[in-house]
């Protein structure tokens, strides 16, 4: 499918990479080519893309929505260059739609399904074309001013500014080629995670090996399962890598964090949501990934019968576990503080299906790259309370980063 993907000029690929926890509607989705599109920055970019859904109502749409539609929400401004290009906002509604579940592939289209199914069945499988070498991944900040920005931001949460605030840093490397397909492949290979994306526009990649879902919505209820709290797999040894587990529900910082996004979520929820109808399913649930332990909880409701989907979104984005509390001032700390624009990076990558249920991602563990520019990016970070230490955020920072950086090594 991959490979057969790749001679189109706009795809979007979906993976739960075989993870059963997260209730996947599928095993992986792939969306390929454009019938009609939507590209729109802040400003207006909510109120185009109801319009062109009201115009395309029925139809599968996939595609994303950028970290600076803050701009448009809160009224924000993004001062940092936008050096990968992917645009605020962006939705197509593809030519062909290939569904795999565990017993059967569905194809969707208004062509020959025998016709495509035995073009990919004809694709060889997918094949190491990469060859980077060890690249040069350079820092946007260094360590010492990590660590300064840190104790600056613990200073505005001393002083009431904010109660937690998630600050990441840019790792990069100019004028480089790769294979953006071998490069999707070796990080799944090394960090499979359930909402895992291979994303093509034109020249720009998302490469994405996501563990965190922003929201679904599924009939009349939607849930959201933010991220907060991290600890280290020790591969070598069970117990070893129990206690780094057990420890983040003995962690006071790490549940504060999560109980702080968990407030966050439900009140956004409640603005959406039938009064009353906002839950907590699951408070610090522990989940495993290749490289981490993570500390998921889970926030539903009923959805109100007048708010559209769009409304949905809106109301909720960007997502709390990428800005901290309250949202528009740790935004505009983060603004301050940070030295490169998110752009795509804690954005969302997802779908609608023909029904009205939608499921988006987080785009965090990510790689993008700008074929025409030659660049290539990916940001980690983390949530800022008082009580943190820096040299252990940066050092989190670090982890997060460590599949990426293996790609390349």
């Amino acid at each position: 499918m991959l490979n057969w993907v790749t001679r189109f000029g706009i795809f979007c690929f979906l993976d739960n990479q075989q993870y059963g926890f997260s209730n996947p509607a599928f095993e992986c989705l792939l969306a390929a080519g454009s019938k009609k599109s939507i590209r729109a920055d802040a400003g207006n970019a909510f109120d185009q893309l109801r319009h062109f859904y009201d115009e395309t109502k029925g139809e599968w749409l996939f595609g994303h929505f950028g970290y600076d539609l803050k701009n448009e929400i809160e009224s924000l401004q993004s001062h940092h260059a936008d050096k990968v290009g992917f645009g605020d906002l962006h939705f197509f509604v593809p030519e062909w739609v290939i569904r795999l579940d565990a017993d059967e592939v569905k194809i969707y289209g208004g062509g020959d399904l025998e016709l495509v199914y035995g073009e990919i069945c004809s694709c060889s499988a997918v094949t190491d074309k990469n060859n980077t070498g060890d690249l040069k991944i350079k820092h946007k900040i260094s360590r010492k001013e990590y660590l300064a920005i840190i104790e600056r931001l613990r200073q505005h949460i001393l002083r009431g500014d904010c109660y937690e605030i998630n600050f990441c840093q840019e790792f990069f490397a100019e004028d480089v080629e790769i294979d953006p397909l071998s490069v999707y492949n070796q990080l799944t290979e090394l960090s499979p995670n359930p909402f895992s994306v291979f994303y093509k526009l034109h020249d720009r990649y998302c490469i994405c090996a996501s563990p965190e879902r922003y929201l679904k919505k599924s009939g009349s209820r939607i849930f959201s399962q933010p991220i907060k709290g991290t600890s280290k797999r020790e591969h070598d040894s069970f117990s070893a890598d129990e206690t780094s587990k057990n420890y983040l529900l003995q962690s006071d910082k790490e549940k504060s964090e999560n109980v702080m996004v968990v407030d966050l979520v439900r009140n956004d929820l409640s603005r959406i949501c039938k009064p009353g109808s906002v839950i907590v399913d699951e408070l610090f649930g522990l989940y495993s990934f290749p490289q981490v332990h993570q500390m998921i909880s889970t926030v539903s409701g009923e959805i109100e019968e007048s708010a559209s989907w769009i409304d949905c979104i809106r109301e909720t984005f960007p997502m709390g576990s990428m800005t901290g509390a309250p949202k528009k001032k740790v935004m505009e700390l983060i603004e301050q503080y940070e030295h490169s624009r998110r752009g795509l990076f804690s954005g969302a990558i997802g779908y609608m299906d023909p029904a009205g249920d939608f499921d988006f991602n987080v785009v965090i563990r990510s790689m993008f790259y700008n074929a025409e520019e030659k660049y290539l990016s990916f940001q980690t970070g983390g949530g800022i309370t008082y009580y943190s230490d820096p040299a252990d955020e940066y050092e989190e920072s670090l982890l997060k980063a460590e599949a990426m950086m293996k790609v390349f090594q």
